[in-house]
């Protein structure tokens, strides 16, 4: 069922919440929204445990203020998600700009009530190029996306969509996954570019200390390789799971891949 958490400024931040048992927390990419998650949700609440997708402000059914959309702020909504559904023993899985969201809300919040982290394709530690961090786009090719969003939104999702999947889908549902992205708001497209652009979190993934499992295309052209490299080699706990064969959009790449590994994971089953 749906329902809606207040966050601490008022803002009422939609929650998919189907199943019951144990809670894996799904945090989505940028600019979709949980519904991203529809193939993994069915797998999990036939396996017995519970869905949580989260909606962060700006996107899916959320409320869509103008301000809010850095790490910090979105942190600060999964916290009030976990705390007033009371969840525990969560594992928490963050795909895209949803992993460094997941990152910033351990980093701040601790990890009392999550046991397991998954970074799917994460956007971390950081999403631009930056001395002596040459990998991903480069800050005015984010202001280029960003200026495109502001002149034709539509447009710039097409786009972007293209550069996705390594492999071919078909129309219809990549259909699906653009109309995902068209139902954001435009303010909070542009204003969590602006976090993705700007949000650095180097220096600070020591401290991440939970069980991590980072899974990450090798052909990805959103958030390179070498990425998923520099997150292994700063968080202390954390084992790498190569996708071959796939771009950004794992999760539909290689969507059996996928699914047997994160059940597997979630299960408890330390090869994976």
């Amino acid at each position: 069922m749906g329902t809606f958490i207040q966050a601490v400024d008022g803002t009422k931040i939609y929650v998919e919440d189907v199943g019951s048992g144990q809670p894996v927390v799904f945090l989505h990419g940028w600019p979709a929204n949980n519904n991203m998650f529809e193939y993994q949700k069915n797998l999990l609440v036939e396996e017995g445990y519970r869905y949580v997708g989260i909606d962060y402000r700006g996107y899916g059914k959320s409320d869509a203020p103008a301000t809010g959309y850095d790490y910090k702020t979105m942190a600060s909504d999964i916290n009030e998600v976990i705390e007033q559904l009371k969840l525990t023993n969560v594992t928490l899985l963050g795909f895209s700009m949803g992993g460094g969201i997941a990152l910033s809300y351990l980093l701040q919040y601790g990890d009392s009530k999550v046991s397991k982290l998954v970074l799917a394709g994460a956007a971390a530690p950081v999403f631009t190029q930056r001395d002596g961090y040459p990998y991903g786009m480069t800050k005015e090719e984010v202001d280029a996306l960003i200026a495109d969003t502001k002149q034709d939104r539509p447009s710039m999702l097409k786009g972007f969509g293209e550069i996705f999947f390594a492999k071919e889908h078909p129309e219809p549902l990549q259909q699906w996954f653009h109309g995902l992205s068209i139902a954001a708001s435009s303010h909070g497209t542009i204003q969590s570019a602006i976090a993705l652009r700007d949000e650095d979190l180097r220096g600070k993934l020591g401290d991440i200390k939970v069980d991590t499992l980072i899974i990450h295309g090798k052909k990805d052209q959103v958030c390179p390789f070498e990425f998923a490299e520099e997150m292994q080699k700063e968080i202390p706990h954390a084992r790498l799971e190569v996708f071959e064969e796939s771009g950004h959009g794992m999760l539909l790449d290689e969507q059996e891949k996928f699914n047997e590994t994160l059940l597997s994971y979630v299960k408890g089953n330390q090869t994976v």
